[in-house]
């Protein structure tokens, strides 16, 4: 009898933790979502502004330099990567379940892996043709700096044709969150759903992946060392010489301090990434507050680098308007 007296008031402070339970994720989902939505928008305006800028230089005839052509690329992958995540999670951050089919949500998701993949190689492209561009005539990369910008175009469209072939598995095991498969076989990634590979298709998709991006950071680590190697002896030498001018002030030094700030950024960046989405790999069933941290840290870096970049051009969007004047002058000084 006294058990059945007391269960309204267990009920009852079961339903108040519920709502209290409730109210605090409704408000946790609110401040995700205007993480979410000031990530995206910031950085897509960023990267739209930068992409705008080299296209203005492109129709306006300026030469565009190979860096210049990694950086447009690096650009294009960046978006994809931040919208095609960015959007679905503010959208399911703000409260809508269940609004993308089984193929919105491979699309979104095979395209926020692919860009996201050619935002590793073209970082890294671009670290190694800086170091080997800086290199002294002397040393062994004297031979690269000549062939070197002829591949370029070649490397660019290679990193995308490999990130497009290995991330079609990604496919065969996402679905959206409308299917009525059996929940227990699947893990939660909020706004849609994995089903849980065969182990052998998941180890080679794994390996694949982490082969590609342990390369990519060992060879900008290397290029990255390089770089601070070259600009640390040319300044020694310089000081040495006592000349007043030096790489440091020239335009090459401060595309390259760019390229250093931008990789170390990425490396951060990156790193943090990793841990989040090995524990979100490893736990059965992650916390969803594990996945939305692990989303926000992943869309940091495509989020900041258009802002690194124009740090470094701030200074190049003046000389580009001296430029447009200057076109109407004899090109005297165009090659300067």
């Amino acid at each position: 009898m006294g058990h059945v007296q007391s269960s309204p008031s267990v009920s009852c402070q079961t339903h108040w933790l519920a709502q209290q339970r409730t109210g605090r994720l409704a408000a946790s989902d609110v401040v995700v979502g205007i993480i979410f939505l000031s990530q995206t928008v910031v950085g897509a305006l960023g990267n739209s502004s930068l992409l705008l800028h080299y296209l203005v230089h492109y129709l306006i005839g300026f030469k565009v330099r190979h860096t210049d052509l990694i950086l447009q690329h690096l650009i294009v992958a960046n978006l994809l990567a931040l919208l095609c995540r960015g959007v679905p999670q503010t959208v399911e951050a703000f409260g809508v379940k269940d609004f993308l089919s089984d193929f919105g949500c491979q699309l979104l998701l095979y395209l926020h892996r692919v860009g996201r993949g050619v935002s590793i190689g073209s970082t890294c492209l671009l670290s190694v043709f800086q170091a080997i561009k800086i290199s002294p005539e002397n040393s062994s990369c004297s031979e690269l700096k000549v062939k070197a910008p002829k591949y370029i175009g070649f490397s660019i469209y290679l990193i995308w044709i490999l990130y497009l072939l290995v991330n079609i598995m990604i496919i065969s095991h996402m679905t959206g969150k409308r299917s009525n498969n059996n929940i227990t076989s699947m893990k939660d990634y909020g706004y849609c759903s994995s089903v849980r590979l065969d182990t052998t298709l998941q180890s080679l998709y794994a390996t694949l992946i982490t082969f590609s991006d342990a390369l990519c950071l060992g060879l900008m680590l290397w290029a990255s060392s390089s770089m601070v190697l070259i600009l640390h002896r040319h300044k020694q030498r310089m000081q040495y010489v006592h000349k007043t001018s030096s790489l440091r002030s020239s335009p090459e030094s401060r595309a390259t301090q760019t390229i250093l700030l931008l990789v170390s950024t990425f490396v951060s960046f990156y790193t943090l990434s990793c841990i989040f989405h090995v524990c979100v790999t490893i736990i059965y069933n992650p916390h969803w507050l594990l996945v939305k941290m692990g989303a926000i840290v992943s869309g940091s870096f495509p989020a900041l680098s258009p802002f690194l970049l124009m740090s470094r051009d701030s200074s190049a969007s003046r000389l580009s308007l001296s430029g447009i004047s200057n076109r109407k002058i004899p090109n005297v000084r165009r090659n300067v």
